[in-house]
């Protein structure tokens, strides 16, 4: 027995796997100290890799281990805001209005003014953007869903949510804090116009995304930065919020927390294979229209996009997504690829 624990320590080194060999039972302490040596290879292994790499590989090995999808992991988000993106970076000041349109949705967000708690006087605040916007946005779509009400009850502490979606919690001008909280006061600021059309009927939805919150935050860095009690969604968002949520592993959000184009995609693909019934082909063109305005060239687009659908596959190695030189296939498929549960479709 001694022996064993003796020679693990030559490979293991890992406090915590070391206290595991040591407390099993001697009947099964072999098989105990070779899953360790191995978990500590695992290890050993990640510790080398990039912060963004490393986010991969540990979600992909905690989504096997766990076996796939689980409810109790699930969070959703809009559908539209699912297909149709924010702005992936700060836009110039003078710019007030964002447009997307993807397939028969479409998103139109302005932004808006809040009044300054200090003189009264009303603050121009910029459209919402990044991966912040689309962390609180996921964050409080899941919360008004599992409370099954606009009116949503949110954690005292901001940095808790930061910290859970793998942030380090800092202050200052730049740090995690400030960052969030003006994603916040953009979201509470904007006006959203959302569009659903099926060839004969339209419909359009003229919503904030939050129709009340306490939106200015403490600006001295010694005081506590808290949520405010409680947010309220309008009730026209709320109402296309429950016809239209798209569940979403908070696991593979966590992996890709700090690309707003890999959440965007990662919210697309499981639209997709929630509502796919046959293969879709979509050409080089069409990808472009949707995820390459940023692009001059065509090359540089393909390029990019074909390593961002490798760095998702590397998290869920069974999606059923094909890149080739005419674009890109996906074949319908169980939304387990996503680690999401089967469940029935939205049509």
């Amino acid at each position: 027995m001694l022996d064993t624990l003796a020679a693990a320590e030559i490979t293991v080194r890992d406090q915590d796997l070391l206290q595991r060999i040591a407390n099993a039972p001697s009947i099964t302490r072999d098989v105990v100290t070779r899953q360790c040596q191995s978990e500590q290879e695992r290890r050993d292994a990640v510790a080398g890799l990039s912060v963004v790499k490393r986010r991969r590989v540990t979600t992909r090995h905690a989504l096997e281990e766990q076996g796939g999808g689980s409810r109790d992991r699930l969070r959703h988000i809009h559908s539209v805001l699912a297909m149709c993106s924010l702005p992936y970076t700060r836009q110039p000041a003078h710019v007030r209005e964002w447009q997307r349109t993807q397939g028969k949705m479409s998103l139109m967000v302005t932004a808006g003014k809040l009044i300054s708690p200090e003189d009264g006087t009303w603050v121009e605040q910029p459209l919402p953007y990044g991966s912040r916007a689309r962390l609180l946005l996921l964050h409080t779509c899941s919360e008004a869903i599992r409370q099954n009400s606009p009116v949503v009850e949110i954690e005292d502490s901001l940095s808790g949510f930061i910290r859970g979606m793998g942030f380090a919690v800092t202050g200052g001008k730049y740090g995690t804090l400030t960052s969030f909280k003006q994603q916040i006061n953009a979201l509470a600021a904007c006006n959203m116009k959302i569009g659903v059309w099926d060839g004969e009927r339209a419909k359009t939805v003229n919503t904030q995304p939050f129709s009340a919150i306490d939106v200015w935050f403490p600006t001295s860095a010694d005081q506590k930065m808290l949520w405010p009690s409680t947010v309220t969604f309008s009730q026209d968002f709320f109402n296309t919020l429950t016809k239209h949520a798209l569940p979403v592993n908070v696991h593979a959000v966590k992996a890709f927390a700090n690309s707003p184009r890999k959440l965007d995609m990662l919210f697309w693909l499981g639209y997709r294979l929630h509502s796919l019934n046959d293969p879709l082909h979509i050409s080089w063109d069409a990808l472009r229209e949707q995820w390459g305005a940023n692009y001059s060239r065509a090359a540089n687009f393909r390029r990019d996009f074909v390593q961002e659908i490798r760095e998702i596959k590397e998290v869920f190695p069974k999606l059923p997504v094909k890149v080739h030189e005419k674009g890109c296939i996906i074949a319908p498929g169980a939304t387990e690829a996503l680690a999401i549960p089967a469940m029935s479709r939205k049509r």
